[in-house]
């Protein structure tokens, strides 16, 4: 599929497989969502822009680089929680801001409910962060605001989607690159993604 990637890195693999089963309990099961966070991130910035500086080592002065733009971290409520420290541990400097969506389970619609982003844009990447990627609907939306409110680079981090999905949001939004740790089948009836790993927000809060 154009502009996705899935990742191919042994670590990403052997701890998603552990993510999904689900005799994984919640305190491990954050843990690797942070762990596959932090590495998708990787993966997903090497084209971020830098400005060169000078710096002084203890033995003499070379050329490096800063990261040239403000970079927001935009998890989708309340799933999305899961993956921030994992990113902000490579990024501290990044500004998180939340938005809140849940899908209608009779819909499969989304409903936002909070959205506390500032009138002026303050960062000029945006990474959306939601670890599945099912429907599409909220994805869609995520990026209807962000774009609304000035900011253009845009890129989605999940851990797993279904096709359906990824067609859903690059349908409206194909410049929006998506990162995962795998792409799966498909959705069932109910619009759950098969093989998946279950319920992402209640098995991170063991709800």
């Amino acid at each position: 599929m154009h502009n996705v990637f899935p990742s191919a890195h042994p670590l990403v693999r052997h701890k998603l497989a552990k993510l999904r089963d689900q005799r994984t309990e919640p305190k491990k099961f954050r843990e690797l969502a942070r762990e596959l966070a932090a590495l998708l991130i990787y993966e997903a910035t090497t084209d971020l822009a830098t400005d060169p500086v000078r710096v002084q080592t203890p033995l003499a002065v070379t050329q490096g680089e800063n990261l040239a733009e403000k970079i927001g971290l935009i998890p989708i409520l309340r799933a999305g929680l899961g993956m921030v420290e994992g990113v902000w541990e490579l990024m501290p400097s990044a500004e998180v801001w939340h938005i809140g969506m849940y899908r209608d389970e009779h819909t499969l619609r989304p409903v936002a409910y909070y959205n506390k982003l500032p009138v002026q844009p303050t960062v000029g990447v945006c990474l959306i962060l939601d670890p599945m990627l099912a429907t599409g609907g909220s994805a869609v939306a995520c990026v209807d605001i962000l774009k609304a409110w000035g900011v253009n680079k845009i890129k989605y981090i999940g851990l797993i989607a279904a096709p359906e999905g990824i067609q859903r949001l690059h349908s409206v939004h194909p410049d929006v690159p998506i990162y995962l740790a795998a792409l799966d089948e498909r959705l069932d009836e109910n619009g759950y993604i098969l093989p998946g790993l279950g319920d992402a927000g209640d098995r991170l809060f063991g709800t």
